[in-house]
């Protein structure tokens, strides 16, 4: 694992995504959009790329909440020719979301995935204490949040999260520093689930600002 404290780390993780092809599992966030813009600017040619999503709102595609939307509006709509697309469809009842997203990903291990992190240790939507966390037999689950916003959610499991070549953190601002010294410097346990990615065998890079490195030296 390696952390890269960034003047501006959004920008950093645009040229990766940029420069990675295959099958690419994208995040939420509003940080993560400045990182899109970046990536859709350098690179408008995405038709070979495959995209999915870490996890969902239980929204439509076009409610300001979707993390797709958010894709879509910094990075999709920019772009002169388009990936392939996996969305969650968060319009539909959450067990059908999840079963419909779980039947795309059979045989499916992502080349890049994108992560952001609660100020909680949360990621994707796995929050502490949740039941959703406690899934091993599936790929996709669906349950309630943890925090703000406060609507269903559709999120890969953990055994889902680790089938991937490489993970790649964008995390920001002082409210997550904390969250940033126990995820990626202490120890690793359910209290703080991005912790848990360090048991896999993917490499993880993790890009933070000054603010969120903060408390990485206590």
């Amino acid at each position: 694992m390696r952390l890269h404290v960034r003047t501006d780390p959004a920008r950093s993780v645009g040229e990766l995504l940029a420069g990675t092809g295959g099958r690419v599992a994208l995040t939420g966030g509003a940080t993560v959009g400045l990182a899109y813009e970046h990536a859709a600017r350098l690179r408008p040619d995405w038709s070979d790329r495959s995209l999915y999503w870490s996890d969902e709102r239980c929204v439509p595609p076009d409610d300001e909440r979707s993390n797709y939307g958010l894709a879509k509006r910094t990075l999709l709509d920019r772009l002169a020719r388009a990936p392939e697309v996996h969305r969650i469809r968060g319009e539909l009842e959450p067990a059908a979301a999840a079963a419909e997203y779980e039947r795309s990903l059979a045989g499916v291990r992502f080349d890049l995935l994108l992560l952001g992190l609660g100020p909680d240790g949360h990621v994707a939507s796995l929050f502490p204490g949740s039941p959703q966390l406690a899934v091993r037999d599936r790929l996709v689950t669906h349950g309630p949040a943890g925090l703000e916003p406060l609507v269903e959610r559709v999120t890969l499991t953990i055994p889902a999260l680790l089938a991937t070549d490489r993970i790649v953190f964008l995390v920001t601002g002082a409210e997550k520093a904390d969250a940033v010294r126990r995820a990626f410097l202490g120890p690793i346990a359910d209290e703080v689930p991005a912790s848990l990615l360090r048991a896999g065998a993917a490499p993880i890079d993790v890009y933070l600002d000054p603010a969120a490195a903060g408390r990485t030296g206590d």
